[in-house]
């Protein structure tokens, strides 16, 4: 039963398969603060003292982090836009260009990819609050409880998840975030500012992206900002602003400490960090730790709530509690081999298998039916017999893409040396590549069919 046919279950994520009205979409202030907290946390402080470890300049810090950011924007701008744009669900979209069937494929993945980010999250915030507070719970009993707990403001629908966001997540971490960065950048001298790295520039610029487009992308931004404005500046001027905080702010704030304190490891890191900005008073550091992974658990919960949706219709609150009781599970088997890497891998992927199908679609929107003049309306979704059950471009697009990304993100064993350059834009070009040549050929074939059966009726006409 749908959540409209249910009054009792009606929630604010309902409209999975229509467009959301224009009378329930969020301004770009609440937008900008939800997608803070989507781009924002803790361990993008941590990454800067690594940075630092690894030989890199401030100035490589800044202007490789800024760079990539542009990088970010130039697929989270059109990803963002084409759902609020159309109004429609990242699910609607993916079944539009991968087909009736096709969509499953997907679907598989963001809820196996969302929960095992649920799962980190979860053992991160486990093992800060253990550091700050010795708890005599093992993380094996503290990091499921945690999962649990977090489900809360999910069983309210987008509802929830926005004005969490709005009224505690994301003033808080900004206040921290500012009050960090300016206390720390005073204390350094000038002279940090310009001194050179260790770390060649094409090394530091592939390490920077590479974590930055990891952590950044969610694949479904279109499942989110639907419920945005849709002009393009709504989406253009928050998803910017978040990514300069959490993509930038953050991790340079990390650089800085570690060179004030010379701390490269994440235990002392966050240790220094929590005795440095709140004084050693490990109930504000909870404080912000907290807000930071309830916030981006809130929206990684919502985000495999969605795809589960197009999976298997469940009511809402039963999927979440199914899918909080994953999430608890993978954090169980997590804290028995602890997070030390796990985070660089878990990007890597994650902007490879995430990111491609969305970029697909934009292929297809902003490409193909440009390109070929094809109709690009987005007033209601494709009907069942509009399409097929797999689409060859799409899926053939999917697995090039894929194949390429994960080979070149260092992951696999034994493919160390291909850990070369941007996998993400790696995967990204090959996909766009693959899915223009095979769909512009479908369309051509297509109209040459088209046009041989007109001259046959004619013929048959004329007879």
């Amino acid at each position: 039963m749908s959540n409209q046919a249910n009054p009792a279950n009606q929630v604010d994520i309902s409209h999975a398969d229509e467009a959301i009205p224009e009378d329930q979409r969020r301004n770009p202030v609440t937008m900008g603060l939800l997608w803070i907290t989507m781009v924002t946390f803790f361990p993008g402080v941590l990454q800067g003292f690594i940075w630092f470890k690894e030989g890199l300049s401030f100035m490589q810090v800044v202007g490789f982090a800024a760079l990539s950011c542009l990088l970010m924007l130039a697929y989270a701008i059109p990803a963002c836009h084409i759902g609020s744009s159309s109004g429609w669900s990242y699910g609607g979209l993916i079944r539009s260009v991968f087909g009736r069937s096709g969509n499953k494929i997907v679907a598989c993945n963001l809820v196996f990819m969302f929960i095992a980010w649920y799962g980190l999250c979860s053992l991160f915030l486990a093992e800060n609050l253990h550091g700050l507070f010795h708890f005599d719970l093992s993380l094996t009993v503290l990091a499921p409880i945690l999962s649990i707990v977090m489900a809360f403001n999910n069983f309210w629908g987008f509802k929830g998840v926005a004005n969490f966001a709005r009224f505690f997540a994301a003033p808080l971490l900004i206040f921290w975030v500012g009050y960090t960065f300016f206390k720390t950048i005073q204390t350094v001298p000038m002279s940090v500012l310009t001194e050179p790295g260790t770390c060649t520039g094409l090394a530091a610029f592939a390490m920077v992206a590479n974590f930055i487009i990891g952590v950044s992308v969610w694949g479904n931004e279109a499942d989110y900002w639907r419920y945005g404005r849709s002009r393009v500046s709504a989406t253009l001027l928050p998803v910017a602003f978040a990514l300069t905080i959490g993509q930038i702010i953050f991790p340079t704030t990390g650089w800085l400490v570690g060179r004030m304190t010379g701390i490269t490891d994440y235990a002392g890191a966050t240790a220094f960090m929590n005795d440095y900005s709140f004084g050693g008073i490990a109930i504000l550091g909870a404080l912000v730790l907290s807000a930071s992974y309830f916030a981006a658990n809130d929206s990684n919960l919502y985000g495999s709530t969605n795809a589960l949706n197009h999976l298997v219709k469940l009511p809402h609150r039963k999927a979440v509690t199914l899918l909080t009781v994953l999430g608890a599970l993978v954090a169980v088997v997590l804290s028995g081999t602890g997070c030390a890497g796990a985070l660089e891998k878990v990007a890597s992927l994650n902007c490879v298998l995430l990111a491609v199908p969305t970029v697909i679609i934009i292929a297809e929107y902003f490409i193909v039916r440009k390109l070929y003049r094809q109709d690009s309306d987005f007033s209601k979704p494709p009907r069942d017999e509009e399409l097929p059950a797999f689409s060859r471009a799409a899926v053939s697009a999917l697995l090039a893409g894929c194949l390429v990304g994960v080979a070149t993100a260092g992951v696999i064993p034994g493919l160390e040396s291909w850990h070369q350059g941007i996998c993400s834009i790696q995967g990204w070009a090959c996909a766009i590549a693959v899915y223009t040549f095979m769909r512009g050929r479908e369309i051509r074939e297509r109209s040459y069919i088209k046009v041989e059966s007109d001259r046959s009726a004619e013929e048959l006409v004329r007879r």
